[in-house]
């Protein structure tokens, strides 16, 4: 199997190895923390905290490791933990920002069709537990099996 080729590789500190998940898996990570964030600079921090933590754990993964769950795990304890911080932070600045200003989603405004914006706003309305299970399975592709270990 491929995966667990390359996961050998990790391991043993082979960079092409990286490169080839990165390559791979960098759309689907960065998709997914994007629409669950609503916010393309915190996606672009988390998915790059991803791959921090991919390049400081290979040595430690298991030969079985299934690269995109483990990838979307860290992925969504990031954004968990990105998630509280920013509510905490809500909650200490009151009503400093606008309403208005955390309404609008850089996904609707670059949504192409009308049926694309509909599906995003039906997304992003969906509470973080559905909209994770809906992004895992259905836009990220991964097993049932897979997406329950994400989620824990």
């Amino acid at each position: 199997m491929v995966e667990r080729e390359l996961v050998a590789r990790l391991r043993r500190g082979d960079a092409g190895a990286f490169d080839g998940i990165y390559a791979w898996m960098r759309p689907r990570l960065w998709s997914f923390l994007a629409r669950m964030t609503g916010r393309r600079d915190v996606a672009d921090d988390l998915a790059q905290e991803v791959w921090l933590r991919l390049a400081r754990n290979a040595h430690k993964l298991a030969d079985d490791t299934r690269l995109p769950a483990w990838l979307f795990t860290v992925a969504r304890n990031l954004y968990v933990s990105q998630w509280r911080s920013a509510q905490a932070a809500r909650a200490l600045a009151g009503d400093l920002l606008p309403a208005e200003a955390l309404a609008a989603s850089p996904f609707e405004a670059a949504a192409e069709s009308q049926t694309a914006a509909r599906v995003e706003r039906a997304i992003a309305g969906l509470p973080p537990s559905y909209r994770e299970i809906v992004l895992l399975c259905t836009v990220e592709g991964l097993a049932p099996r897979d997406a329950a270990a994400v989620l824990g």
